[in-house]
């Protein structure tokens, strides 16, 4: 038996010669044959199809489902409606720092399905139980699996076999069918191309997502999901937010709003507003490919100014590319170095993204 726990999608992975990897407590797919920088670069020019049935699903729904989810996390959902998504956080009451950054998928007026990262599940119901009102709370991440179709094709060619699905725009969300099964489809992703994520029930996901592979969608693994949205300047759980880091830091204020009353990590986030962050997270883009890492320390005349978060090569501009959090006030445009194993490696601090969709 595997420590981890596997997707339900876990043999379509086998038979199609996935190289299979621990992550967030799960074995998932790092790659397919064709590789990371085949799948990297499908998604870019055409469609692909990630599992990621190890993000959590936890159901909100009845009295109070509203004003707990308010209280809980940082974003405001009277911005939005029911049939929309909204990114949001949920803070640490103490200091701040990010717990975990989540979608929320507003099905029905009072249903909600939270979309928490792979880890973090029960983090989520806790601090769901914690608010003035408790709703129906239930985790239904064993229930489903959850599918991404992501691309500039991947409407158009999920459309062949799925028109309903493949016709919900970003950022909304709708219950519709494929085949005659009840799914979810929301208008997100995390690849910063276009497309969607179907949550499947178990017993006709593995259906579903060989129905998608033959529609001309590609397999892609974790390994191209993560240099996507490294390009795409998404923020990674555990690299760009995480302990110790805040949405100030994480150059995500905007994904707070702090006139709409109180919620979790309120105060001491605004204590950090009212003081600035000393520090600020930019992007780097290295003249060579040799791809910056975690944990290497960034330079300006000399003297630390940083650290690098999430580095790796880029596809699309065919150099190193990396997220940092540098001191604050660090302007684009400044020339740095990267410690790059021993070696000073030189790079031009930019905003993020590098690559838009």
């Amino acid at each position: 038996m595997s420590e981890y726990r596997c997707s339900p999608l876990h043999e379509s992975h086998l038979k199609l010669d996935a190289k299979m990897v621990p992550f967030g407590g799960w074995e998932m797919p790092l790659s397919y044959p064709e590789g990371t920088l085949a799948e990297h670069v499908a998604c870019r020019e055409a469609a692909v199809m990630f599992d990621v049935s190890h993000l959590g699903t936890v159901s909100v729904s009845g009295e109070g489902a509203f004003d707990a989810l308010q209280w809980a996390f940082t974003n405001d959902l009277n911005r939005i409606r029911p049939g929309r998504a909204q990114y949001t956080h949920l803070l640490d009451a103490a200091d701040a720092s990010v717990l975990d950054d989540i979608i929320i998928w507003w099905v029905s007026e009072d249903r909600f399905d939270v979309m928490p990262n792979a880890s973090n599940t029960s983090r989520v119901v806790a601090a769901l139980s914690e608010g003035p009102l408790v709703p129906e709370i239930t985790d239904v991440t064993s229930t489903r699996a959850v599918m991404a179709v992501q691309g500039p094709e991947a409407r158009s060619r999920l459309a062949t076999v799925a028109p309903e699905a493949a016709a919900v725009k970003r950022f909304n969300v709708a219950e519709v069918e494929i085949d005659g099964v009840a799914v979810t489809v929301a208008g997100t992703g995390y690849t910063g191309e276009a497309g969607v994520e179907i949550a499947v029930p178990i017993a006709d996901a593995t259906r579903i997502w060989d129905m998608v592979l033959r529609a001309d969608v590609a397999p892609a693994g974790l390994g191209a999901r993560d240099t996507l949205r490294l390009e795409a300047g998404l923020p990674l759980h555990g690299h760009e937010l995480g302990a110790g880091i805040t949405p100030l830091q994480a150059g995500l204020g905007w994904v707070v709003r702090f006139d709409k009353g109180g919620f979790r990590g309120k105060e001491a986030l605004q204590a950090e507003a009212d003081a600035g962050p000393s520090r600020t997270l930019r992007g780097l883009v290295v003249e060579s490919r040799r791809p910056p890492r975690a944990e290497q320390v960034v330079s300006l005349a000399g003297r630390q100014i940083g650290i690098v978060s999430s580095g790796n090569f880029s596809p699309v501009l065919g150099k190193g590319i990396a997220l940092a959090f540098l001191e604050a006030g660090t302007e684009d445009g400044a020339e740095v170095t990267i410690d790059v194993r021993g070696t000073d490696v030189e790079a031009t601090v930019t905003a993020p993204p590098f690559h838009k969709g």
